[in-house]
């Protein structure tokens, strides 16, 4: 395993019912296809060396002592590959036969697994044919001429990676089996299936796979039963399904009549450390966790070769899925609204005051504002939206901002900047000619004096603007706009402000014709604080993502290392394989190194941060999510950026 990563493999085979030799041969021919993918893990269907449907046959003895053959050749086959095998097969016990699943590496059987809980409803009647292990009292059993370990207590662990398994109805019940055994430390589960089809099944299984990788925080590796299993009364579809934590990795095409295989690389350190970080999950662990046996193998290292068979999120904090995104823009909204109502009618405050620039973080946080004062039912004549031409002032931007305020119906200020800013260069001895960071933050520390004293004047609060990139870069001015009353987009990523911007002038907006063109033009205008002159052609000259690095690359940095506590040698990987063909190794090295440095040296500015509303599993509140010390140095992050 390299990078944290196992490439795993769910194959469903064809089979003929109780042709051992058949099914035997087409699972060999796919373990040869999975090991050649790289896969490390190989995981087959319930009763697959037999096929599921073989009904009383499993009470002939020449179908037992078939599935072990096949079983011992499996063994053989073993030898000249490295990946650990599950393959389903029924197993003979002292006085009953038991649905399993055998566990196989280098030429030994590691363990068999017996099934738990026997569906005997509707179609199924599987306590005709097995015994469920909990009437089991073997810890070993004899198999292919090997006493092997067997009980639903087995953990096979090479390395970091700790696998169990559990057999098809055991996922369906009250507390599956898995449970028990991710709780012993399992951060693979296997689950053997035989699985029919009907009408909303599929859905349903899936929701169980993704709720139960995600409460027991772990990868899940579904193979379920497909071509060549008797139809006489139900049907089998072919399932192979890889979910981590909640997440679907892969998923195959059903109703195949070929073998199909589902090949992914989960991330084992990304499931270990979630697991450190929910403190919950610990506690669980402590009070109920069982008794397992651990059985040690050793698989070979995987080199890594640049490609990895998931996707890699290139915006982690933005939804693919247009839907989903839709969605989550709404939901997100609602949280900002809600948070500054409760804010507002818990200090009986009916004013507020906002800088409005023209630029997306401004524009999104008038926008919440203005629908939390329609959600209250407030005249938005109480929002005072003030407009502070400075030095660098657009005519686009002040445009925007000018048209938007006017069509929301808000009240309006305008207050130039400029004559206050260079009589404070006179009081401090600054040369204006001298563009430096005195220049720029004087301009944005009184901006904020403006806000400040304008809304003791009304009786009011500030609402800030700054979003969580901001914030994680420090690209603010220490008592400028990082101050204010209600920090608004304290939570959202930039990455995401534009999207939201968007979503009103698509949706709540919609068909407003001076509201909606104006935020689609403020989405299309280059981020910057416009604390620098104009060009000659009256552009903006001075671009945010020109100076610290591309947003997009920040809230990547920001996510992997936030949310799951990667190393900057993982997240440089990760955003090679996200960014490639966008930004060459070099590029992504530089603005990493730059994200880490001004990371850890602007912590002092969010110590001391004012209250803000979380909206996703990312934030960097000093009350909440991210406590750190402001004198923490970052030696050891950007030394191994230096050896990248």
């Amino acid at each position: 395993m390299d990078y944290g990563f196992l490439r795993v493999a769910s194959v469903v085979p064809r089979v003929n019912v109780a042709d051992c030799k058949y099914n035997l041969n087409e699972i060999i021919e796919q373990i040869t296809v999975a090991c050649d993918k790289g896969a490390k893990l190989v995981v087959f269907p319930e009763m697959s060396l037999t096929a599921y449907t073989c009904g009383d046959l499993f009470f002939q003895d020449k179908l037992l002592s078939s599935a072990e053959a096949a079983l011992a050749a499996i063994k053989e086959v073993s030898k000249s590959v490295d990946a650990l095998i599950f393959v389903g097969l029924p197993v003979k016990g002292t006085c009953a036969i038991y649905n399993c699943a055998a566990a196989v590496f280098k030429g030994h059987i590691l363990g068999v697994v017996p099934k738990t809980y026997l569906p005997n409803y509707k179609e199924f009647y599987e306590k005709r044919w097995f015994a469920s292990s909990s009437f089991c009292r073997e810890q070993e059993i004899n198999l292919c001429g090997e006493n092997v370990p067997f009980g639903t207590d087995l953990l096979f662990k090479s390395g970091s990676v700790v696998v169990a398994a559990e057999i098809c109805e055991d996922l369906w019940t009250t507390i599956p089996p898995s449970s028990h055994a991710a709780l012993a430390g399992a951060n693979v589960i296997v689950n053997l299936s035989a699985s029919n089809e009907v009408i909303g099944k599929h859905k349903y299984l899936c929701e169980l796979i993704g709720q139960q990788s995600a409460r027991c925080m772990t990868a899940y590796i579904y193979a379920s039963a497909g071509y060549g299993e008797s139809t006489t009364d139900i049907v089998f579809s072919g399932n192979a399904i890889i979910a981590e934590n909640g997440a679907f990795i892969s998923k195959s095409e059903r109703f195949a009549d070929t073998p199909v295989m589902a090949v992914a690389d989960i991330d084992i350190e990304k499931i270990n450390n979630d697991r450190r970080m929910t403190t919950s999950f610990a506690d669980c662990m402590a009070q109920n966790r069982k008794p397992f046996r651990t059985i040690d193998f050793a698989l070979g290292k995987r080199e890594f070769d640049g490609t990895l068979l998931r996707r890699v999120n290139r915006q982690p904090f933005v939804p693919a899925n247009d839907k989903m995104l839709n969605d989550r823009c709404e939901e997100i909204i609602n949280i900002q609204a809600l948070g500054l109502a409760r804010r507002l009618s818990a200090i009986k405050c009916k004013n507020v005051v906002i800088g409005v620039s023209g630029g997306l973080d401004s524009t999104l946080a008038l926008l919440v504002v203005a629908k939390v004062f329609d959600l209250l039912k407030l005249p938005r004549t109480g929002i005072t939206g003030i407009t502070m031409p400075g030095f660098g002032t657009t005519g686009r931007t002040h445009a925007n901002a000018v048209a938007l305020m006017e069509a929301l119906g808000i009240s309006i200020k305008e207050i130039p900047i400029g004559g206050a800013v260079e009589r404070h260069f006179s009081d401090i001895g600054h040369d204006a000619a001298i563009q430096d960071v005195v220049y720029e933050n004087s301009q944005a520390r009184e901006r904020t004096q403006i806000l400040m004293d304008y809304s003791n004047k009304v009786n009011g609060i500030v609402v800030g603007t700054g979003d969580l990139s901001e914030l994680a870069l420090g690209w603010a001015t220490y008592n400028g706009d990082h101050m204010s009353m209600y920090g608004i987009n304290a939570g959202v990523p930039k990455t995401l402000v534009k999207y939201l911007v968007k979503w009103f002038a698509d949706y709540y907006f919609s068909g407003n014709e001076v509201i909606s063109p104006a935020l689609h033009d403020i989405v299309d205008t280059p981020i910057s604080p416009e604390l620098i002159p104009a060009n000659e052609n009256g552009e903006i000259k001075q671009k945010t993502e020109d100076l610290v690095g591309p947003y997009d690359l920040h809230d990547f940095f920001l996510y992997n290392m936030l949310r799951h506590g990667f190393s900057p040698r993982k997240i440089y990987v990760l955003a090679k394989v996200a960014f490639k063909g966008d930004y060459d190794d070099v590029t992504i090295k530089k603005w990493l190194k730059e994200f880490i440095r001004r990371f850890f040296n602007q912590q002092f500015k969010r110590s001391c941060l004012p209250d803000g509303p979380k909206v996703g599993s990312v934030s960097l509140s000093p009350r909440g999510d991210w406590r750190m010390p402001s004198d923490a140095t970052s030696a050891i992050w950007i030394n191994e950026c230096d050896e990248l």
